[in-house]
């Protein structure tokens, strides 16, 4: 069923997950990282003295409890959270770095769905506001719509938030971000295949639609509408389609 809650009648911005969302599972999951593994240990060992990096390693270390864990250590400690998909947010630092350099060369071409792109496209020219909230950081969402098949899809976005405002499935996250947006929840559509995540957003007043991609198990009785594509989805009403219903 649809989400029960009342929303104003107009969104004006839509916030989008991307793992599961616009871009496949199995690109993040076989392709990112598996590469951002493999070159973990030379990018350290290359840029381990720069800034930002030395702070990534830093954060996981002191996130991990193990302050004074050695370069070999950290990085199997951060090998180990690749493959625990662990959402740690030094990690998806040192992720984005990683990928930054594979996309630059070449390597990498982001991975976002036709639909995706074409209705982002067509909201955008509508007038509503475009954001993206994933556990990747905000310089990899910014890589994965940057460098598609597709072209430069950034200038569609107003804005990236990442785990740096917090958690996917607080609440306070989705609060958090419509004040940075500047409106009601209310007129805020949140997209995700995460039912948790829905739910959080739901709990402050968002509008919600699930994604059924075939990826994940949508459980039988969740409260939120579900699309199967974007095309699926009336987004300034922050509903599906009537033939979609």
């Amino acid at each position: 069923m649809p989400n029960s809650k009342i929303h104003d009648p107009t969104i004006r911005a839509v916030l989008t997950d991307i793992e599961g969302t616009t871009s496949s599972i199995s690109f993040v999951k076989d392709v990112l990282f598996p590469f951002a593994r493999q070159r973990l240990p030379g990018f350290i060992a290359e840029h381990g003295s720069e800034p930002e990096v030395r702070q990534a390693l830093e954060g996981a270390r002191t996130l991990a409890g193990e302050p004074g864990l050695d370069e070999a250590a950290t990085i199997a400690l951060l090998k180990r959270w690749i493959d625990e998909d662990r959402k740690a947010t030094p990690l998806k630092a040192l992720q984005g770095m990683i990928w930054k350099e594979g996309y630059h060369s070449g390597r990498l071409k982001g991975d976002v769905y036709p639909d995706a792109a074409e209705y982002l496209a067509r909201w955008r020219n509508e007038g509503l506001a475009l954001y993206v909230y994933s556990s990747g950081s905000v310089l990899a969402q910014k890589l994965i719509f940057g460098h598609t098949e597709l072209g430069d899809l950034t200038p569609l976005f107003s804005g990236y938030f990442d785990t740096a405002v917090g958690t996917k499935t607080d609440h306070a996250s989705y609060a958090a971000i419509a004040e940075v947006i500047g409106l009601p929840a209310s007129q805020i559509l949140f997209l995700s295949d995460n039912i948790h995540e829905l739910d959080a957003a739901a709990e402050i007043g968002m509008a919600t639609i699930a994604l059924d991609r075939g990826e994940v198990v949508i459980p039988e009785g969740q409260p939120h509408a579900v699309a199967k594509d974007f095309g699926q989805i009336d987004a300034p009403a922050g509903r599906l389609k009537d033939s979609a219903s």
